[in-house]
């Protein structure tokens, strides 16, 4: 395929990402501190974000499995969620740890299993969605060409 219909599709799919809530501006701000001297800087701290949400989300579900719910054990991980999936711009993953804060604090066990749940598909969708970018950029690249700027998009 040619380099420039690669950086198109790119950009468009990019494009998509934030038009669909998936990533915000936070995203951007990080592509920025990528360069020549760290060239897999985004792919590392992404990674790391993942396995950071898939422990977190382990210890939700156990607390949930306990027979007494300790919900400021539970709002704790989830503000450390919230927190890394800012960190990244994770903005739907984001928004559904501050819907289920606010469950916790009510201690509504329903509403927070409700988000539990959605936490857990929406950090699915986001890693599939950042995979699938990076799977892009490493062809662009493979093939000898650049990834556009992110701010020039929008």
């Amino acid at each position: 395929m040619e380099v420039g219909l690669m950086q198109r599709q790119w950009v468009d799919y990019t494009k998509s990402l934030f038009l669909e809530d998936f990533l915000d501006s936070q995203f951007i701000e990080l592509q920025k501190l990528q360069d020549e001297g760290n060239p897999d800087f985004i792919v590392e701290v992404v990674s790391l974000f993942f396995e950071d949400s898939e422990r977190l989300l382990n210890d939700l579900t156990a607390a949930f499995d306990q027979p007494d719910v300790d919900f400021q054990k539970v709002d704790g991980h989830v503000h450390q969620l919230k927190g890394s999936s800012s960190s990244i711009g994770a903005q739907r993953v984001k928004n559904v740890c501050i819907a289920m804060r606010s469950f916790c604090e009510e201690q509504n066990i329903d509403g927070c299993l409700r988000c539990l749940q959605q936490l857990k598909q929406e950090t699915c969708l986001v890693k599939n969605k950042l995979e699938n970018l990076f799977r892009m950029e490493q062809q662009i690249v493979a093939a000898g060409g650049s990834i556009p700027s992110t701010e020039l998009i929008f």
